[in-house]
Parts: structure tokens; sequence; C-alpha cells
């Protein structure tokens, strides 16, 4: 289960690189907070209650002329009782991506953690960072 859950890490992280410049272009993360917000039946300002941030900082967020700090998500996504990762793993196109479970806040945050670091690595490195917590994973199994 947890070498399972490693693996789809894993595999998260190898297409993060990949998708970065895809995601960012496709994937408007206030859409995605509206999109949310509208099904749950909430107003901007049921969320600036819930959060303290400013309607007009939410208004600006969803027509994307802001993007927000993932503590800034996370308390979004928390006003709306939504799990972080939710906001990311609808965008996820391709079919394996679609049949990982979701994300948890700490996952995503590792995950941007991962992202962040490896912007700078090569092809070469990014598949010895992968083998290196492929092992890991293995050797933690036992």
């Amino acid at each position: 289960m947890c070498l399972q859950k490693v693996d789809s890490l894993v595999t998260i992280q190898a297409t993060l690189g990949n998708l970065t410049n895809k995601v960012a272009t496709c994937m408007n993360i206030g859409e995605t907070i509206r999109t949310y917000r509208l099904q749950k039946g909430m107003s901007q300002g049921d969320i600036e209650k819930r959060t303290g941030l400013l309607r007009c900082y939410l208004s600006r967020v969803e027509n994307g002329h802001t993007i927000p700090s993932l503590d800034t998500l996370s308390k979004i996504a928390g006003a709306m009782e939504l799990p972080l990762g939710q906001f990311f793993t609808d965008h996820l196109s391709n079919g394996s991506a679609k049949n990982l479970p979701p994300l948890t806040e700490d996952e995503v945050r590792f995950l941007t953690q991962i992202r962040r670091y490896s912007m700078g690595l090569n092809d070469s490195d990014r598949k010895l960072v992968l083998t290196m917590v492929k092992k890991m994973a293995a050797g933690a199994g036992k």
C-alpha cells in the first residue's frame, strides 16, 4: 500500500516537470476555484468570511489576474471543505493520472517542493533522482 502510494507520487513527480508549462497555460486555478465555489453554492463573500481574504482579492484570483500562494489556496480549499489536492488533480489530463487517488495537502506541499528544486535539473539528473526514490521506496517496504 505504502509502496503503491510512493510509486504514484513518483509518477506524478516525473510528469510534473513535463507538464509544468502545459498546466500553466491550460490550467487557470481561478477558474477551478470559481467552479468549485459555485458547485458548493457559495459566494465570494462566504469565502471571505471563512478565510479573511478580501472579496476583491478572490475576484482577482478567479479572473486570472492574481495567482494565489499555496497557503492561500489551502485557506480557500479549507473554506470550501475540499482537500487542497483537489484543485490540481482534475487538471492532470494523462490517462493514468486520472486513476490516482486525490492528493493530500502534505503530498501537494511535498510535490511542490520537489518541483521547485528539480526545475534546474536536466533529464539525466531527473532520471537519477527517480531511480534513487524508487530504491528508497523499495527499501522502505522491507
